[in-house]
């Protein structure tokens, strides 16, 4: 899936001179990771395929908040996946100031004794989310998530300034798209 998402990118490049996918990254969630997560919610062995839906995932960076829509869009049209559960926290922000698109499908994988459907999650967010998720995230680990109410309150404002810096790219280059196209119009 990977592998298609960056030639989706490779095309648009050649199409459009640029693209809403500014890269694509994936994993496979660690053996401990999964014990924990099995743990901690409760996810009995015989049920882990079923219960836990990110296993397998993608994240897909985006340099403007439109395009993660876009991208979703995109997502939707395939015909490879299930899309079984879509989750905005881009306009429904967690509590901590998260905000990414969740997308949750199934995927068929070939295996040596036939096809496997497999569950996976792909987390679209822009540039400026992911520094803010994947800092939180080391801060969370290594804090155990027990963060003093003041250091909470300065991750959803922190969160917050990620959000409007986004919103301010996003006008800047509205703008100057604005400024090329009225450059581009016939004289009167």
């Amino acid at each position: 899936m990977k592998v298609k998402l960056r030639g989706i990118r490779a095309q648009f490049l050649k199409t459009e001179g640029r693209s809403p996918i500014e890269f694509v990254t994936g994993r496979v969630k660690p053996v401990s990771s999964i014990e924990e997560k099995m743990v901690r919610r409760h996810i009995q062995p015989e049920r882990l395929e079923l219960d836990m839906e990110d296993i397998a995932g993608l994240r897909i960076m985006c340099q403007f908040v439109d395009d993660i829509y876009q991208v979703v869009d995109l997502l939707r049209k395939r015909t490879d996946i299930n899309i079984l559960e879509e989750r905005d926290y881009v306009h429904n922000k967690k509590p901590s100031g998260y905000r990414s698109y969740h997308i949750v499908f199934e995927y068929p994988i070939q295996m040596l004794d036939g096809k496997k459907i497999i569950k996976a999650e792909i987390q679209v967010r822009t540039l400026a989310m992911n520094f803010w998720a994947t800092v939180e995230h080391s801060l969370n680990y290594k804090y155990s998530g027990e963060f003093p109410e003041e250091l909470s309150e300065r991750l959803r404002r922190s969160a917050e300034a990620a959000f409007k810096l986004d919103e301010e790219m996003s006008a800047i280059r509205n703008e100057l798209q604005e400024t090329n196209h009225e450059e581009y119009l016939p004289e009167k």
